[in-house]
């Protein structure tokens, strides 16, 4: 008898909270070398939101099972399946389909995760995490005492950044909207908070005296991300991995020719694509024991069960909250 379990899909594109609908699909059954895996926990990101628009660039054939992360056991194993235990906590990074009660996967895409990391958290390690340290870690060679320049700061990846630099020893500039932020993320380990505006480069000089800025971080886009883009020492690189402000970044020719400043994206499901499992496993290591040894967690505002998705997309959706909104399952 096939099984039955709850998802969140999507059927057609619109509004987030409006267009998720709550259904009962039927399991495939489990290949040798497969899992099935009983998902516990799943955070609402704003790709999925996006996603769930019609405005993501990945765009799910549809029907689909909505959520790019989240994490869940090993409730069964195929015969062929040797590295992977029941009752063993996994997360598949480079999986779409995580609201859902339970799914079946090929066992070499799903990776361990600690039993003591609290299961809130290992939800949610599949993408920001892993963005904020790859960024960090492959794009620019950065000196101790080095400076890294974002915006978004208060995103979950922005204040990620911010923790996973200090305990590397590196100082961030962070551009936020909101005056009320910086005390919340020097706390965090941020050097410098700034608002928004047209002066910002300016005030980077003056306020690092003039000390070499070699990586930028942008997930805004717009007159933001060229303010970040004048911050930066020549030979510096900007990195986009997302457009909040659904702007194009603006290059003036000057800092081309002049500064040789670099620009390129970063996209973490293409890092997952092209990682070998050994590579996976020694990334998530790393990011686990900094977030032990530093006390890292990403905030979280509310949990919601599954059969509340509509509730928690709407919630989700919202601006000026203090933290992500999670699925629950089981």
């Amino acid at each position: 008898m096939k099984k039955k379990v709850t998802v969140v899909c999507l059927r057609e594109t619109g509004v987030p909270e409006e267009v998720a609908r709550v259904e009962q699909w039927e399991l495939p059954p489990i290949q040798p070398h497969e899992a099935l895996v009983e998902m516990k926990a799943a955070p609402i990101n704003p790709a999925d939101l996006n996603v769930l628009e019609g405005k993501y660039v990945i765009r799910p054939t549809l029907p689909a099972i909505v959520g790019n992360e989240g994490v869940g056991v090993v409730a069964e194993c195929g015969s062929a399946v040797k590295d992977l235990a029941v009752g063993q906590r996994v997360i598949a990074p480079a999986r779409i389909g995580s609201w859902c009660e339970a799914y079946v996967a090929d066992a070499g895409e799903l990776v361990p995760v600690p039993a003591d990391l609290p299961i809130e958290q290992a939800a949610m390690l599949a993408v920001n995490p892993p963005t904020a340290w790859r960024m960090l870690h492959d794009v620019v060679a950065l000196k101790p005492g080095g400076w890294v320049i974002q915006n978004a700061a208060n995103s979950a990846v922005g204040r990620l950044v911010i923790q996973f630099a200090r305990q590397c020893g590196w100082r961030t500039v962070n551009i936020v909207r909101r005056a009320e932020l910086a005390p919340e993320l020097k706390a965090l380990g941020a050097e410098l908070v700034l608002m928004d505006g047209p002066q910002i480069s300016k005030q980077v000089r003056e306020l690092t005296g003039g000390a070499e800025l070699l990586l930028g971080l942008n997930a805004v886009g717009g007159d933001n991300a060229r303010e970040v883009a004048r911050s930066l020492s020549p030979h510096g690189t900007l990195v986009t991995y997302g457009a909040m402000s659904r702007e194009p970044i603006r290059i003036e020719n000057g800092l081309l020719i002049f500064k040789d400043i670099r620009f390129r994206g970063f996209l973490i499901t293409e890092w997952f694509r092209n990682a070998s499992a050994q590579q996976k496993t020694e990334m998530f290591a790393q990011i686990v024991q900094q977030m032990r040894e530093g006390g890292i967690r990403v905030p979280i505002e509310k949990t919601y069960r599954l059969e509340q998705a509509r509730e928690a997309i709407r919630h989700a959706s919202q601006t000026g909250r203090t933290g992500k909104v999670l699925l629950q399952m089981n």
